[in-house]
């Protein structure tokens, strides 16, 4: 089945939001945050939640889950939890995964928006998720648009203008759309903004198996919209929209990147498609690279740089700003071989937690 392009219907006028409040078409709305060590972000990403639910008129349930944070976050949360009635739940450092989980088990409503600590929602994002619901009863499952800020951080900037080349369809030219399962590899999507109704995604994350043994390495996203794109079509809107704030250093940066490459190795070694041969791909070019390097270091280092150039103008076709394009140029290698380093403990990990399976 073919991706679809849809008319976005327009918001009712001011005077009819409590009549839209009280449709029994509007479902009741659980707002679910893992959060691990962001005392500098959850405070203004549950603000903005607060601001854009009260812009809706749309009661929102917010439920934070404080997976083992050692900083600051917990003195926040507390904040929080008495100026707006949140509720807060903590636990050991089990991972994003777990953490939603555990959110889900304590949400209430029948539709659940997942948001990430450093993501901040736009006022009139839930104005339109609302009237999306209520227009059209279809449209239950929505993958969220992310604006990354990016302009003065070069790091975030290298994430938001990569993603642009196997998300081309979308981001060179964001308009409603959906899709399902037959081309999941080549639309946005994360759980770091995403709602669909609280049956689905506990159904989803029950179904959710990972190569790994440990869930902290696992990813946390692609298996769960996997199921789900499998049985519900996912929407996507340029109104449906937050902005994402990156890491913010080289240390940072790299050691997102490493992780990223464990993480897509459970995302996609089991799953055929695109994606996966990307990732067969990346390790041959790898290899390949380690051995040109071994013997002819000047013409490696050569070939990187052409290489990230090519990339960073490339990017630029589909979507990415100037300053995305000089950060994907700069930073390509760096994230390359984070990646790669990641992509091979990804394999370790599949490999030892299938040998452990294959022994019981």
């Amino acid at each position: 089945m073919s991706a679809r392009i849809l008319a976005t219907s327009g918001s009712p006028a001011q005077g009819s939001l409590a009549l839209v409040s009280a449709n029994p078409l509007l479902p009741s709305l659980s707002v679910v945050i893992p959060v691990h060590n962001e005392q500098d972000w959850i405070e203004r990403s549950v603000g903005a939640l607060v601001t854009a639910a009260e812009a809706a008129r749309w009661p929102a349930e917010i439920v934070v889950v404080d997976d083992g944070s050692t900083d600051g976050t917990p003195e926040k949360l507390a904040r929080l939890q008495r100026a707006h009635g949140i509720t807060v739940l903590t636990q050991a450092n089990s991972g994003r995964f777990e953490a939603r989980r555990a959110g889900l088990a304590k949400a209430s409503g029948r539709q659940v928006l997942l948001v990430d600590s450093r993501v901040i929602v736009d006022k009139d994002t839930l104005v339109f998720l609302r009237d999306q619901l209520v227009g059209h009863p279809e449209r239950t499952v929505w993958n969220g648009h992310i604006n990354v800020a990016s302009e003065r951080n070069p790091y975030a900037g290298f994430m938001a203008g990569l993603v642009k080349i196997p998300w081309r369809r979308y981001c060179a030219n964001p308009r409603l759309m959906s899709f399902d399962i037959e081309e999941f590899d080549v639309f946005p999507k994360g759980t770091g903004f995403f709602s669909a109704p609280r049956e689905v995604l506990e159904q989803a994350s029950a179904a959710f198996e990972s190569l790994f043994e440990d869930s902290r390495f696992a990813s946390d996203d692609t298996g769960v919209l996997r199921w789900i794109a499998e049985r519900h079509r996912i929407f996507l809107a340029p109104q449906l929209s937050a902005t994402y704030h990156g890491r913010d250093s080289f240390r940072k940066f790299a050691a997102q990147s490493y992780f990223r490459g464990t993480t897509f190795v459970d995302s996609y070694l089991a799953s055929p498609g695109p994606a996966r041969n990307g990732l067969f791909a990346a390790f041959g070019v790898g290899l390949l690279g380690l051995g040109l390097a071994a013997r002819r270091p000047r013409a490696a280092v050569a070939l990187a740089a052409t290489g990230s150039a090519v990339a960073g103008a490339a990017v630029t076709r589909f979507g990415a700003t100037k300053s995305e394009a000089r950060a994907v140029a700069l930073l390509a290698p760096v994230f390359g071989a984070g990646f790669g380093a990641g992509a091979v403990r990804g394999l370790v990990f599949a490999l030892r937690a299938r040998a452990r399976r294959n022994a019981r």
